[in-house]
């Protein structure tokens, strides 16, 4: 049986035309958008202002798209890691991290990646596929899933990190087209300041999300020595983080945009204050802060996590530069769900 297109992922525009091939009036198109991304019904029987008729033909040539998670585990810091079939024997895996008032999510956009860095569980992995929009907004329709009887529920989601698996700016057209739907006013409404995107400086892709959205944005830095940097993530031959840094250096992150750089940290590889007074220097005037990251140690790689104590020393060598540091707290470690730990 031929797979139906999924609705889930649409854009309005495209919903517009779904309703007018099944002969329907324009307007039904929001009606449709309200349904799938407001309301997130599952079927087509709860879209209660849709004729039966219209109904109907819509369960015969489509499908909502949504897909509850397979799998998920649950952290004793109450991190949750859930998984999503995507197709061809594949899975993409996106974290719940609820922090007192809040909820992100940590989204894929690629089943495995391209960039292959070192120390990342789902670099070293390899690239499967491309997610489509459909499959990345399901991650974000479907958690928190609807509490189980006699259970509280689960905080709603207050921020998106595309920080999962995948390179974000690698499957940019689906990633954009997601953002789009979180933040129009006939998709989630959401504030882009609720979102942010991360990625290894795809330069093309890069000036497209800065020019496109007004989406937070984080770069994986983790060295600024250029060679050390290039040995760990091939991707810097292509997109040297000089060439990145000059993009950035041309937008103004000082209001309401943030722009973060991502350090992961390990013991006696970029850790001391010479690499610290190389990151001072690749940073120049630009306005950003810092996310120092522990190293969460995954299999084959021979890297070690740097000591609290270096951490501070770090962050306190970038704050007396005027520089914003932050350690970041880690998050689902013991299920595999912290930074660089997601393989499936």
């Amino acid at each position: 049986m031929e797979n139906k297109i999924k609705l889930i992922g649409m854009s309005l525009e495209e919903l517009q035309g779904v309703a007018l091939r099944g002969k329907m009036p324009k307007f039904v198109g929001k009606q449709l958008a309200e349904w799938l991304y407001d309301k997130r019904v599952t079927s087509f029987d709860e879209m209660a202002n849709i004729s039966k008729r219209n109904k109907e033909w819509l369960s015969e040539n489509y499908e909502i798209g949504r897909e509850t998670p397979a799998t998920a585990q649950k952290s004793s810091d109450g991190t949750v890691k859930y998984l999503f079939r995507v197709g061809n024997g594949n899975a993409v895996e996106s974290v719940y991290i609820p922090d007192k008032d809040r909820a992100t999510l940590c989204v894929s956009s690629q089943a495995g990646c391209k960039m292959n860095c070192y120390f990342c569980a789902t670099g070293r992995m390899g690239f499967k596929a491309n997610l489509t929009a459909a499959q990345i907004i399901n991650q974000i329709l479907s958690i928190p899933p609807a509490p189980e009887k006699g259970r509280e529920p689960m905080n709603p989601l207050t921020n998106i990190v595309f920080m999962g698996m995948g390179e974000p700016l690698d499957n940019f057209k689906e990633v954009k087209k997601v953002i789009d739907i979180l933040t129009a006013p006939w998709g989630l409404a959401w504030s882009p300041k609720r979102i942010t995107v991360s990625t290894v400086g795809k330069l093309p892709q890069l000036k497209e999300l800065l020019e496109e959205t007004q989406v937070h944005v984080a770069i994986s830095v983790h060295t600024a020595d250029t060679p050390q940097r290039e040995s760990m993530m091939p991707a810097q031959k292509a997109f040297p983080i000089s060439s990145v840094m000059k993009l950035l250096s041309g937008y103004d992150f000082s209001h309401q945009r943030r722009l973060s750089l991502e350090y992961i940290m390990w013991r006696g590889v970029n850790d001391d204050i010479a690499h610290a007074e190389m990151l001072v220097k690749l940073i120049g005037n630009i306005d950003c802060r810092v996310n120092l990251i522990r190293f969460h140690a995954i299999p084959g790689v021979e890297l070690v996590p740097s000591s609290e104590d270096r951490m501070l020393m770090f962050r306190s060598f970038l704050n007396s530069k005027g520089i914003t540091a932050t350690i970041r707290a880690s998050r689902g470690e013991d299920i595999s769900a912290a930074c660089g730990m997601l393989a499936k």
